[in-house]
């Protein structure tokens, strides 16, 4: 058994590196020993554009915090009181920390967990909720383990799909909960703010849900030409063109029937203002363009943001264009997604081939650990790359 654990540490705005750390103990972060829990070698941990958040220094967590909150692994270890899980299983977890006890586990609302975190109702690996460890290293404690870890039913059929499995941790399963807070269902327009790899997964999954057309807006050319090459129309938000303008341009409609808006607080203007920072923005396009008693999901992160360009937004206070929209009925759900309310379904999808053109969307790379800061770098420039880390050599060459 190794004695340490290299894994990707925070040590400062844009500022990644790794280092060797003490090897997990089946122990919550509390001290209290976790017999319900078990130890992962990693195969696979991604890089996801909420970890961005932390890179720039948007969403504030302390140095020294492993980073990373998307892992496929392989279970090594089990506490005395897993009864389901045994050594050798191929494993995806979810990025929500949950009990599976309390009021809202019991409901399927894993992403309010209320127990995983002393401070709110709210636990996730590598993001400062709850002090977990996050998951881009060799090894990973997971606690309430018969829980939380979705195991793959076989082990050699999960690895030749394993670029694909690795997203059900975060990614796949939190484009789904958009579409779905949006009311997607076959036929449905759908516009899709933000073509980074959680709104590249919800472009896949529009087409599993039978959506019509399916729009992606975003200012990197690179990422449009992947989903445009997979059945989805674009929108250059370079253009300096009002964005019903380029719907109705499209759709031959100013407004679609459901919109997700897939970037947060992090968003720009448009056209002339696509240069500035407008942590709205992303929200504002997407109530703009859901049609009157349609709706939206909101995916992207919001909260408190010390790097904001006003204080209000650096309070987590944002300016919504609700006056305007108020007229149409809309109806906005936000928040993070409960992935154990979709992950298990959307693995079947995946092992069923009916997302094909999931990769192709992704444009997926594999690195290794060491290679983990740089990818940051890259992915921060706009890479349409989705960087999955392989710690220990895992995945077979693509």
């Amino acid at each position: 058994m190794s004695e340490t654990n290299r894994a990707v540490v925070f040590n400062g705005p844009r500022d990644m590196r790794v280092e060797s750390l003490a090897y997990p103990k089946l122990v919550m972060p509390n001290g209290k020993k976790a017999p319900h829990g078990a130890i992962l070698k990693i195969v696979a941990t991604n890089i996801c554009g909420s970890d961005l958040h932390i890179y720039r220094g948007s969403f504030p967590v302390p140095q020294g915090m492993v980073m990373g909150h998307e892992m496929t692994g392989e279970v090594i270890e089990v506490g005395t009181d897993v009864e389901f899980l045994k050594e050798g299983d191929l494993v995806s977890v979810p990025f929500n920390v949950a009990c599976g006890r309390c009021r809202n586990c019991k409901a399927r609302r894993t992403d309010v967990c209320e127990t995983v975190n002393p401070d709110v109702a709210c636990g996730a690996y590598g993001f400062n909720l709850g002090n977990w460890n996050g998951g881009q290293s060799e090894y990973l404690f997971v606690p309430y383990a018969d829980f939380n870890l979705l195991r793959f039913p076989d082990k050699d059929q999960a690895m030749a799909k394993i670029l694909d499995l690795a997203l059900l941790s975060d990614i796949l399963p939190t484009a789904f909960h958009g579409l779905m807070e949006a009311g997607a269902k076959p036929g449905s327009t759908v516009y899709i703010a933000g073509a980074g790899p959680v709104g590249r997964c919800g472009a896949a999954a529009a087409r599993l849900l039978g959506a019509s057309c399916i729009i992606v807006g975003d200012y990197h050319r690179e990422r449009l030409e992947l989903v445009k090459n997979n059945g989805c129309e674009t929108i250059d938000l370079n253009q300096d063109i009002p964005l019903q303008d380029q719907i109705e341009a499209i759709l031959g409609e100013r407004e679609v029937d459901c919109a997700v808006d897939y970037v947060g607080s992090e968003a720009h203007g448009i056209g002339a203002q696509a240069g500035d920072p407008q942590p709205a923005g992303a929200i504002n396009q997407v109530i703009d363009a859901t049609r009157a008693g349609g709706a939206t999901g909101v995916i992207g992160v919001y909260g408190p943001d010390p790097i904001a360009p006003t204080k209000a937004e650096q309070q987590g206070v944002f300016p919504l264009d609700f006056g305007k929209a108020w007229i149409k009925s809309p109806r906005i759900s936000a928040g993070q997604a409960p992935i154990m309310h979709y992950h298990r379904e959307l693995m079947m999808a995946i092992l069923w081939d009916r997302m094909p053109y999931l990769s192709a969307m992704l444009n997926t790379k594999v690195i290794s650990l060491d290679d983990a800061p740089a990818a940051y770098e890259t992915f921060e420039q706009g890479s349409s790359n989705k960087f999955i880390i392989d710690p220990h050599g895992s995945i077979p060459a693509a």
